[in-house]
């Protein structure tokens, strides 16, 4: 159909790598009809100026995630939206070193979507977890993804700053699983990412400080009191930022060892009480 070549022309620019593809995605959004609908059927009736406005704002490098309101991830449908970071492949890393373990109680630490946390749960039955995330927003939207999988009655999630409302019991620590993916792009690189990124999601959920490492310098060393016995921590990586994040560790008393994405960069490092 014509609206969908041109649609599909104005997103032809250097970044988008299937701009057909996108517009497409778009159209279905618009028509709330599976994509493969509105290929067989190229004479339906559409809502031209809708359409219209959301090939404007991809053009205008809006993340297509937040113009269709949800993004796949661990084979999971999640809701997104502008309060969260939007989950990326790389983080699946975490999943896959995750279900090395089989937890009964897992804490996700800066949750967002809830993605990690509700990836783990939907593979281990038997666990319960708790999601932290300071946007209030970002926790709303976690619980949401939560009931839309049916994993609503073993997640719960708080609005707090990382491990702040979590307290000792008796000298115990309670998690048997700690997930995280904090901000670990450096404050002075953010601008330079590609627009997507820099202009529309939470630079909360980006900036890592100056170094890239403030948020593993906040959430490193209260994890010895938050593991239980041969509990695990796995946190996500930037490139190049294993051998700081390990020597915070060490500081802990925490060993290392790391897991590496399908591109060969060390993502995620999966630390536990130094034996």
């Amino acid at each position: 159909m014509a609206a969908l070549r041109a649609g599909a022309a104005r997103l032809r620019m250097p970044d988008i790598d299937n701009p057909r593809l996108e517009a497409q995605l778009l159209l279905a959004h618009v028509l709330g009809k599976p994509r493969a609908e509105i290929l067989l059927n190229q004479t339906m009736m559409i809502d031209a100026t809708a359409f219209d406005r959301l090939i404007a704002r991809r053009a205008a490098r809006e993340p297509l995630a937040y113009l269709l309101g949800h993004r796949e991830f661990w084979s999971l449908d999640f809701e997104v939206s502008p309060a969260t970071l939007i989950p990326r492949p790389d983080s699946e890393t975490l999943v896959e070193a995750a279900l090395t373990t089989w937890p009964r109680l897992v804490l996700d630490l800066g949750t967002g979507t809830g993605c990690l946390l509700l990836a783990v749960l939907s593979e281990r039955p038997g666990a319960y977890g708790i999601g932290v995330d300071l946007a209030p927003a970002a926790a709303a939207l976690a619980a949401r993804n939560a009931r839309r999988l049916g994993l609503a009655d073993r997640a719960a999630f708080l609005c707090a700053d990382w491990d702040s409302p979590l307290a000792e019991k008796d000298g115990i620590a309670l998690f048997d699983l700690i997930l995280s993916n904090p901000p670990y792009i450096e404050s002075a690189a953010i601008n330079v990412l590609m627009p997507e990124v820099a202009r529309h999601e939470p630079r909360a959920a980006l900036d890592g400080g100056a170094d890239g490492t403030s948020a593993y310098r906040r959430i490193v060393p209260a994890l010895p009191r938050l593991l239980a016995p041969g509990g695990v921590a796995i946190l996500e990586l930037g490139a190049g930022q294993g051998p700081a994040v390990a020597a915070l560790a060490r500081r802990s008393g925490l060993a290392a060892d790391f897991r590496a994405d399908l591109a060969g960069i060390q993502r995620a490092i999966m630390l536990r009480r130094d034996s």
